[in-house]
Parts: C-alpha cells; structure tokens; sequence
C-alpha cells in the first residue's frame, strides 16, 4: 500500500473535505489501537451519531506491537495489514448501519495510531521500527487514497503524524484536542496519559511537550486477562468495597460477563483496601486476611485466587498472574511519569492536571487509581478521565478546515524522550512494580 500513499501536502487534502455539498455530510474518526480499534461517526456539528469497537483482528499474529512487527519482516506484512484493514472496515459498516448513514455522505476521514500500526496499515518496512534509532518516515500528517485505504468510502484516509518510531499519532491526536477543546490547559504544567498496550506520556513543560511511550502490555484493556474482555454488555467496569463485599457495577446492568480495563483496575485497588492482596501485588492466603473479605479467596492451583463473581452459571476470577499483568503496565507507566518529571525538572505537586484517556473502557475513580499507585502522591486529586481523547482530537481536526495549519505548530513543540533500556527509567520501574 505504501506506493498508493498520496504525497500531495495534507493541507490542500483537508481543504477538499470542506467542499461536500450540503449540511449532511459526516466525519469519520478512528483509534487503532494495539489491542482495541474504536471508531467515531460525526455529524457536521460535532454531534456523535455512532460509536463502536472491536477487538484489533490482528491479535492472533501477536498481542503486542513489537511481535507483530516482527511477524511482518519475517513474511506477514500482507496478512498484518489485511487483518488490519478487514477490522477497521468491520467498525465502518457498523457506525454507518446504526447511524443510517450512507457511505456517500462521509466528507472526511482520519485515523491515529501508533507507528507500528500505522506502518502496517500503509504496508512499510518495519525494520526502521525494530532497530535503533527507532524512527518513523510518518512524520507529517499523510493521505490514504481512498482505493488503497479500502473502506468503501469515497474520501481518502487522513493519518495523523508520528512524533518518533516510539511515539504516534494516536497521541498527537490527544494533544490536537486538548489544545483547541482546553485552552487553559494546555498552558500549564499537566500531564496527558493515552494508556492501552503502547502507553503514550506526554508532560507540558516550559512551552514544550515532552513526550515518550512505555511497553506497558494489553492489561489496560483487559488483554491478557483471565476473564478479561472490551467494553460490552456484561462488562465489570467499577468495583467498590462497602464493609466485607466487593459491589460491581456492570456496563448495561445485568449478570457481569468479564473486566474490562477499568474494572480490572478498580477491581484489585478494592481487594488491596480490602487487604486481599499485598503491597507487593501477591494476592495472600484466607487466614492473613482477617475478615468476611476472606471468603473471595478461593484456592488457584499453588496460589489463590479472588473469586470476585459466582451464579449458576459462571464463576469470574482475578488470578494472581492477572495482578502481575497490571503491576507491569502500571509500573512501566508510573516510572515514565517519574523520568518525564525528572528530566523536566518538576515535582509532581507542579502538575495543574492529568488528564487520562484510552481504549479501556470506564472512567477511573480516584480510589482506583490511588488504590495501586498509578500515580505520583498528590497528582490523583488533580486528573480527570476523558473516554477516548483520540476521537476527541481527531473529531475536532475534521471539523475544522484550517486544521492541518493547527497541526503544524503543535507538532514543533513536541520533542520525544526514548526510555526503553535507558537506567533511569529501568531503575524506576522496578519501584513502581509496588502498589504502595
């Protein structure tokens, strides 16, 4: 596909969207996510229409972007790329079935992710990525034809920009729109998480954004998780401790079905203010507990288990390989926050906002993330959840017609901070690994 890439400026791309007669058209928007893609239908005014997600098609091929990428220099770039393409046409049939929408009537369409994704997706060669220096040749905002994208549509794909090879325009989108939805923001010291299986940080400092990407692994969606599953009917999406019971909230009410990132987060945060697991994430035999709590903890083969769900029909567990997933997802974020901060030159108490956002499900209450110290003392009381500040960004650039011009300056202010391997952030991560 990468021969079909149009190499027209993005700019004049963007103003031909404007051109679609009539006040009918709508915007298409899409997150491709490592582990989760989600799309958006917009109507000229912003007005949502439809929402969707899906699993990434890809995940068999690799639960991670680095296997996949590896996957592709040894012979499946096609089927990567196909794979990619048969999803991202999937949540398009969908968003325009409920919306009653026909594809004619789609003015403009844009898509973020991370490089490897995107690299994918325009069929690339991958081992740029691979190896140091680890870049990316997805540096300004590009154009899929509308053939070589192949979404039934009759615009072209708009792709958002890659900062770096570790960094994507998944983030570019988050930090697109909260430069134009929150202005006073953006002018201070905050911090903006974009949390999936390639978590994205980026710290506000002196003007500029510093910017990196943490390995974390698919756990804030729920990948790789025992009962774990998207956000969906039956979905645990909170869980509250109230004296000796584990309250869950459900997405659509209901029998509870499987976590979803937020409800696994919310969930093991209880069951450490319930002391059913450790600060060092061990999840602890009956007699340690001392309380009713104790009766969640059923045996799970040389361990034990928190059985957080059980009716006629199914029993949902927590495991014990379950809470090391999260320790690692939030350890590698928590230390990026860390190196961010220190390379910076600031406490976490100058901090204005953090704002939080990605693919995972439900917003997350401050207890949970305060319950497994995702974040540096005192910075909890100041975030905010944002469900999927990538539509948010990327609705806001189709709506406006001078929005590739908004683009430019904001990419200027970003400059990238590799971590993987580095000894500050390893030294970090292996503290942050503590839910204390």
């Amino acid at each position: 596909m990468s021969e079909n890439r149009d190499t027209s400026p993005a700019g004049a791309a963007h103003d031909t969207h404007r051109s679609a007669p009539g006040a009918q058209h709508c915007f298409l928007a899409l997150d491709l996510g490592t582990t989760t893609l989600v799309g958006r239908l917009l109507a000229a005014d912003g007005t949502v229409l439809a929402e969707e997600r899906l699993a990434n098609p890809q995940r068999p091929l690799g639960a991670d972007i680095l296997t996949r990428l590896q996957r592709a220099r040894d012979g499946a770039a096609d089927a990567l790329q196909h794979l990619l393409q048969d999803g991202m046409r999937t949540l398009v049939t969908t968003l325009l079935g409920r919306a009653g929408v026909a594809p004619e009537r789609i003015a403009g369409a844009a898509a973020a992710g991370n490089p490897g994704i995107c690299h994918l997706l325009c069929r690339l060669p991958v081992d740029a990525l691979i190896h140091p220096p680890h870049r990316s040749p997805l540096t300004a905002l590009s154009s899929l034809p509308a053939a070589a994208a192949d979404l039934g549509l009759p615009v072209p794909l708009q792709l958002f920009p890659a900062v770096s090879g570790f960094v994507g325009g998944d983030l570019v989108a988050v930090l697109y729109g909260l430069a134009t939805q929150r202005l006073a923001l953006s002018t201070q010291h905050c911090l903006v998480l974009d949390l999936g299986t390639n978590a994205e940080l980026a710290l506000r400092a002196g003007g500029r954004w510093l910017v990196t990407s943490a390995a974390a692994g698919p756990a804030f969606e729920a990948g790789n998780i025992a009962c774990g599953m998207p956000l969906a009917p039956g979905a645990v999406t909170g869980v509250q401790l109230a004296a000796d019971r584990l309250l869950l909230e459900v997405h659509g009410g209901g029998r509870p079905a499987g976590l979803c990132g937020s409800g696994l987060l919310a969930l093991i945060a209880a069951a450490r203010q319930g002391g059913l697991i450790d600060a060092g994430g061990r999840i602890v035999a009956p007699e340690e507990v001392g309380t009713n709590l104790a009766r969640y903890l059923v045996r799970d083969g040389a361990g034990w288990a928190v059985r957080f769900h059980r009716d006629a029909g199914l029993e949902l567990r927590l495991t014990q390989d379950d809470v090391r997933q999260l320790q690692l997802a939030k350890g590698a974020v928590r230390a990026g926050i860390d190196v961010l901060l220190g390379r910076a030159g600031l406490d976490a108490g100058e901090v204005a906002a953090v704002l939080i956002t990605g693919a995972f499900g439900a917003a997350l209450p401050a207890a949970a993330l305060k319950g497994i110290a995702m974040l540096p003392e005192g910075m909890v009381d100041n975030s905010f959840f944002v469900p999927n500040g990538v539509l948010d960004g990327l609705g806001a650039f189709l709506a406006d017609p001078g929005g590739a011009e908004r683009l430019a300056p904001l990419l200027t202010a970003i400059r990238p901070l590799p971590l993987s391997g580095t000894p500050a952030f390893e030294k970090r991560f292996l503290a942050a690994l503590e839910f204390a």
